[in-house]
């Protein structure tokens, strides 16, 4: 089964690592929709997009896709 999680991951910590641990099944998928350089709440992101998909991905998130940027922002 394919999940999604939308998500910042500002800095990305414990709590998140135990988010994705807890819906991953042994055959399940992860996919993160993540805000880019700005977040949902209009500030400037800690570390880079790149930065913080890449260690989504290293802790267990199978596709981390963006939200566009005037999406993210929208209710900012």
């Amino acid at each position: 089964m394919n999940l999604g999680i939308i998500c910042e991951f500002n800095p990305f910590h414990k709590g998140h690592k135990y988010l994705i641990d807890s819906v991953k099944g042994k055959d399940d998928c992860v996919i993160c929709a993540m805000s880019g350089n700005f977040v949902q709440r209009g500030e400037f992101a800690v570390y880079d997009k790149f930065t913080r998909a890449k260690t989504a991905v290293e802790n267990g998130a199978d596709l981390v896709i963006e939200i566009p940027t005037v999406f993210a922002l929208r209710s900012a």
